[in-house]
C-alpha cells in the first residue's frame, strides 16, 4: 500500500482552515486538520513544500515510523507550524488505517474507556447580567459545565466577550484589532460574576474561567484564592506558561484546579508541570501537538500523576480535529472534559460529520475513520481570507498578552 498523492485545501466558511488529503492506491484516502489560527499559510508551505513530496510513496499504514521522520527527520523540531504540519499528516493516516480495518478510530486506540464526552460551553456577555443569561441558556440546552466570561468594567473589548452566543471568531479583521486590559479592575471583577452565578445557579453546574495567560503567577494567585468558594471546574491559562516553574507559586497558594496547554507543541512543553503536579488539567491539542501519536504520549505522562485531558476545542480547530478529538476522549482513561465552540452552518456543510451533541455530551461517529470527511466543491466556494488574532494592551499602550 503507498501514497500516491497528497494536497493541502484551504477553505474560509466563516473562517480559515488548512486540510491535508492524503490519497493512496488502494482507493482510500484521510483526511487531517492543519490550521494554525491568524497564521494558516505559514503551514500550508511547509506541508507543499517540504512534507508532501517526502511522503509520495510512502506507506500509510507506518503510522509510528512517518511520524519520527517528520519530527526527528526534520532536525528542526517542534514549534507551531512544524507539529501542526505533523498532526496534518498524522490524522489523515490514522483515518486511513482505521478505514482500512473497518471500524471507528476509537476502537484502534484501544476501544471506550465511556459512553460520550462531557462537554462545556462558552457562556459570556458585555456584563454579569447577561453573562448570566448566557449561562442560563446554556443550561437549557442541557450542558453540564459552562465557561463563563463577562465584560469588565472600564476594559475595551474584554477577553472573550463575542457578539453571538454559540459562535464566536477571535480572528476578526485583516489586521490586528487593539483590545484593553488591566489586572486590578478584572480582579475585582471576576470574583463577583462567579459570585452571581452560583447564588443564581447552585452548585449543580461545572463552571471554568479562562484567564488567557494574563495575570503575573502571584496575580493568578490572588484570582485562584478569591474563586475557591465558588468551587470552579478549573482556571484555564492563569499565567503564561513558558516558565513551567510559575505554576508553583499559584499551586501553593490555592486549591482552585489549574488548565493549561492549548498553546503547547510538544510533551516538553508540559513536561514539568506534569511531573511536578502544578496542573490538573492538560489542554494540548490533536493539530497543536503534533496528532494523536504524540497527544497519546502526553496523556499517559498525565495519568501517572492524576492529572486529566481537557483538549482545546475552539472554532479555530477545523471539525476534523473536533472529530478526531472525540474517538481520542472516548478511549483515553485520564478524561476530564471537552471544550465545545460549536461551528457555523457553512463549515458543517464544507466538513461533512456524524458526530453529535446531546443533553451535555458529545458522541464520536462510529463510522471506520474519524467519521469526518471535506465536501472539496464547496470548500471551494469559500477563498482564503486573511484574519488575524487581536493583540492587548494597557492604558498606557504597553502591549500584554492577548
Amino acid at each position: 500500500m503507498k501514497i500516491t498523492s497528497a494536497r493541502v485545501i484551504v477553505t474560509c466558511p466563516g473562517r480559515n482552515f488548512v486540510t491535508l488529503k492524503i490519497e493512496t492506491d488502494q482507493g482510500v484516502h484521510g483526511i487531517g486538520d492543519g490550521t494554525l489560527n491568524g497564521r494558516e499559510l505559514s503551514v500550508v508551505s511547509y506541508l507543499e513544500d517540504h512534507v508532501i513530496p517526502c511522503l509520495i510513496g510512502m506507506d500509510p499504514r507506518r503510522v509510528e515510523d512517518i511520524w519520527q521522520y517528520l519530527y526527528r527527520g526534520a532536525y528542526w523540531r517542534r514549534g507551531p507550524v512544524t507539529m501542526r504540519a505533523i498532526a496534518a499528516v498524522d490524522v489523515a493516516l490514522w483515518d486511513i488505517k482505521a478505514k482500512m480495518a473497518g471500524m471507528p478510530l476509537y476502537q484502534l486506540l484501544g476501544g471506550r474507556s465511556r459512553d460520550g464526552i462531557m462537554v462545556y460551553g462558552h457562556a459570556n456577555g458585555a456584563d454579569i447580567d447577561r453573562t448570566v443569561a448566557a449561562v442560563a441558556t446554556y443550561i437549557d440546552m442541557g450542558y453540564k459545565a459552562i465557561r463563563a466570561q463577562s465584560g469588565v468594567p472600564g476594559v475595551e473589548k474584554a477577553y472573550g466577550v463575542s457578539g453571538g452566543t454559540l459562535h464566536y471568531e477571535p480572528a476578526d479583521a485583516d489586521l490586528p484589532t487593539v483590545t484593553g486590559w488591566d489586572t486590578r479592575k478584572a480582579l475585582n471583577h471576576v470574583p463577583q460574576l462567579f459570585a452571581r452565578l452560583r447564588d443564581t445557579f447552585g452548585f449543580d453546574y461545572h463552571l471554568l474561567h479562562d484567564a488567557h495567560h494574563r495575570y503575573t503567577p502571584q496575580e493568578a494567585a490572588n484570582l485562584g484564592k478569591m474563586l475557591e468558594p465558588y468551587q470552579l471546574f478549573w482556571l484555564e491559562d492563569a499565567t503564561p506558561a513558558e516558565n513551567q516553574e510559575a505554576f508553583r507559586l499559584i499551586r501553593q497558594h490555592t486549591v482552585t484546579p489549574l488548565a493549561v496547554g492549548e498553546i503547547f507543541n510538544s510533551i516538553w512543553d508540559a513536561k514539568d508541570l506534569i511531573q511536578n503536579q502544578l496542573i490538573d488539567y492538560i489542554r494540548a491539542t490533536i493539530v497543536g501537538a503534533g496528532g494523536l501519536t504524540h497527544l497519546r504520549r502526553i496523556a499517559d505522562l498525565a495519568g501517572l500523576y492524576q492529572i486529566r485531558t481537557g483538549c482545546h476545542g475552539a472554532t479555530d480547530l477545523s471539525p476534523v480535529t473536533l472529530g478526531t478529538a472525540l474517538h481520542f476522549d472516548t478511549w483515553v482513561p485520564n478524561f476530564g472534559i471537552q471544550e465545545y465552540m460549536r461551528h457555523t452552518e457553512e463549515t458543517d456543510a464544507v466538513f461533512p460529520h456524524d458526530y453529535h451533541y446531546k443533553d451535555g455530551y458529545l458522541f464520536c461517529s462510529e463510522q471506520p475513520g474519524h467519521g469526518v470527511d471535506i465536501d472539496e466543491e464547496l470548500a471551494a466556494k469559500y477563498p482564503y481570507q486573511r484574519a488575524y488574532l487581536p493583540v492587548a494592551r494597557l492604558a498606557d499602550g504597553q502591549l500584554w498578552n492577548w
